[in-house]
């Protein structure tokens, strides 16, 4: 089942039964006013998840991205609709871009003088010259590659050399709610089939060697260790060769979050022996960029689920020759499948009411579940439309 409607969510949603959707995966406006767009002016409000509420399955998941600065606003109206809020994933990246003004030449500027050139230029990544497709005012790209190096001119902006207002983005935080339920979890997955995580599925594949090593970590069973010996009583349940636990961080693999895990991490230990030289790295390539092997794994953040950032293929995959996909907020396909994956059974289905430009629903149909997705600017409508049929077209042509 395939439902794309365009319009207010909070219109939208009356046209969808009670207790019919399994679960809610959705990359809602942060109101943050991103890029002076009218939609991201405020978080979505509790109407808006009380809706959500009333059409979700009693037990059904609700992620929800949020901005890091306005995350507490969102879980908070998402908790008083009557969700039940049970965790956070948090989404890692290396690209994020600073937008931190420099004081040093605020003060300059107030004071009336110009900071002073030092001569040096610094290079910039080009396509942080341009808005949209648009060079920044008269400049060339070129021009734009290299920027001067200055320092404070005056005594005042001196003493505040190296401040800034604000940090580089590095992480994206999803709320992890719950529609509450009467009775046990186990009777309420058998009444309406919704209310686990789908652990398995999700799970951050190993090596092939992996299930063969029998390794010690964080001490003895007594002291209280992480896993202990494979060989204990306490990991009898244990099946490494089905992948590690997933947790709830998921990174892009980029060089600077991979920094983040050293290959010496406490919380992997190492493989002994020649051991190494038999491990690969699976699908997982990113790996490989991290010394140190780790229960059969190469790289220390292998036991987090790895998701790039969407590629400018992906974003533009299935618009119309000359058309781009310019929706400011695109995510990874994969990123919204393992999250649908998480909560949503098995040919079930999933609804996203700030739809965008339909990378939840490309999502839900590569991993086989009905989608049902609302989006109110009409021009990402039409965008998430082509996406999505230009994905169904494929899969009749490779059928």
């Amino acid at each position: 089942m395939l439902n794309l409607m365009c319009g207010d969510c909070l219109d939208m949603m009356k046209n969808i039964e009670d207790n019919s959707i399994d679960s809610i995966v959705t990359d809602a406006p942060y109101g943050l006013s991103f890029m002076g767009k009218a939609w991201d002016k405020n978080v979505p409000s509790t109407l808006v998840w009380e809706e959500c509420y009333r059409v979700l399955k009693p037990g059904g998941y609700l992620l929800c991205f949020a901005g890091t600065r306005t995350q507490h606003r969102m879980a908070c109206n998402i908790e008083d609709a009557g969700f039940e809020i049970k965790d956070m994933i948090a989404w890692i990246y290396g690209s994020g871009f600073p937008k931190s003004m420099d004081i040093s030449k605020q003060i300059d500027k107030k004071n009336g003088v110009k900071p002073t050139d030092t001569g040096e230029t610094k290079r910039t990544n080009s396509r942080k010259a341009r808005q949209g497709d648009e060079l920044v005012g008269a400049q060339s790209i070129e021009s734009l590659k290299h920027v001067p190096i200055t320092k404070p001119t005056s005594e005042e902006a001196k003493q505040w050399e190296g401040w800034g207002t604000a940090l580089k983005p590095a992480l994206e935080p999803i709320t992890v709610a719950r529609k509450p339920h009467k009775g046990t979890i186990a009777n309420n997955v058998l009444l309406h089939g919704v209310g686990g995580l789908n652990i398995d599925a999700c799970r951050v594949p190993a090596g092939t060697d992996y299930h063969d090593l029998n390794v010690t970590q964080g001490g003895d069973l007594r002291s209280g260790g992480i896993m202990g010996r494979t060989d204990q009583d306490r990991n009898t349940t244990f099946k490494p060769k089905d992948g590690r636990f997933p947790a709830n961080l998921v990174h892009d693999g980029s060089d600077e979050v991979l920094a983040v895990f050293p290959a010496k991490a406490g919380a992997c230990a190492k493989v002994k022996g020649s051991e190494q030289s038999k491990v690969h790295s699976n699908t997982y390539s990113q790996r490989d960029r991290v010394e140190g092997v780790f229960y059969g794994d190469k790289g220390s953040a292998a036991r987090f689920f790895y998701c790039a950032k969407a590629a400018p293929s992906e974003r533009h995959y299935g618009m119309p020759e000359g058309v781009k996909n310019d929706h400011p907020t695109v995510k990874p396909i994969a990123l919204m499948q393992w999250l649908i994956k998480l909560v949503t059974p098995i040919g079930g289905s999933t609804f996203d009411p700030y739809m965008g430009s339909g990378t939840t629903g490309l999502a839900a149909i590569k991993e086989g579940v009905n989608f049902v997705g609302i989006e109110l600017d009409n021009d990402y409508f039409t965008i998430a439309k082509a996406r999505i049929n230009a994905l169904l077209a494929d899969e009749v042509d490779h059928a």
